[in-house]
């Protein structure tokens, strides 16, 4: 049954996401595991159409913040506002206060700004005046950034980096995909006419099974192993994190659950392993200059580690 309804969202995003599966099912798991997404890609692609067509698919409510080098904090969290009439200083809700936030080329803002949505993503709730007001259930943050263009740009600190459970693209189209896609935007968008296939509460429903997904003691060790050797590769000048170990158990889970299985199996945590990790090594010099990437280091691994 619960395969099922993530087969609706998936068929429904598909409405509007043309030749982009991988795609829509990691977002996915993103929603399943209240994991951040972090998609770095061109411009033009569909990364915002990625986002709006999964709150669409769920009725989720969808803010979008589009991220300058004047943001403020108050322009993502909020703040209070004085009002004349009570007295009282009322709180104004930021667009943080929502389902799934597109933060649309993130790397733009300040490191102020950029710190501002951290405790979002960390906590799930803001912090205002020494008031603590939690967002809401399920809310994830996905975030976009262009891989090209590093001209009045802030890198994301490596704290920032490690809160997106995954890091994942679109690439183009092929081309018998292009001509689909433009033949159905000839008078409007299919986004215009797109009806929700799941309500919030079966979402969250779909969240409680992902937890009840098995994940033997052979499966945990051979996670570990994968991510713990990233820390000892010469190569790598800043390997992945526990964080890492966890996000890769619980998209796995995600990824099972997609399946129609409630167990994790190795493949599961082979075709997430490139997207939870490859945002979190930093490389050395040395490797960068040789050509090597953190697609390099993953396969790397792949092939030097067991499976079980």
């Amino acid at each position: 049954m619960y395969s099922e309804n993530l087969k609706k969202i998936i068929d429904n995003m598909e409405k509007v996401i043309v030749g982009k599966t991988d795609a829509v099912k990691l977002l996915i798991v993103g929603l399943l595991t209240k994991g951040h997404i972090l998609i770095e890609d061109v411009p033009g692609l569909g990364k915002t159409m990625l986002a709006l067509a999964l709150a669409k698919s769920i009725s989720a409510d969808f803010k979008r913040i589009q991220f300058t080098p004047d943001l403020l904090p108050s322009d993502v969290t909020g703040g209070f506002i004085y009002n004349p009439k009570t007295g009282d200083f009322d709180i104004k809700k930021g667009p943080v206060f929502t389902n799934i936030l597109l933060a649309d080329e993130i790397n733009r803002t300040t490191p102020r700004t950029q710190s501002a949505l951290l405790e979002c993503m960390q906590e799930y709730n803001v912090s205002l005046d020494g008031k603590t007001f939690a967002l809401p259930n399920p809310f994830i943050v996905v975030a976009t950034q262009n891989p090209i263009e590093y001209q009045g740009t802030y890198p994301l600190p490596e704290a920032q980096i490690d809160r997106f459970s995954m890091k994942i693209s679109m690439g183009y189209l092929r081309n018998e995909e292009e001509v689909k896609v433009i033949s159905e935007q000839k008078i409007q968008h299919p986004i215009e006419n797109l009806k929700p296939a799941l309500d919030l509460e079966k979402v969250l429903e779909l969240q409680e099974e992902v937890n009840k997904i098995q994940v033997s003691p052979n499966i945990l060790d051979y996670i570990v192993k994968l991510v713990s050797a990233t820390r000892k590769k010469e190569e790598v000048k800043l390997g992945a994190s526990p964080r890492a170990s966890i996000a890769l158990m619980k998209t796995s889970c995600a990824w099972a659950l997609l399946e129609g299985r409630d167990y994790v199996i190795p493949e599961d945590v082979v075709n997430l392993l490139p997207w939870v990790l490859k945002h979190r090594l930093i490389l050395q010099p040395k490797a960068l200059i040789a050509g090597k990437t953190p697609e390099h280091i993953i396969s790397d691994l792949l092939r030097s580690t067991p499976i079980p």
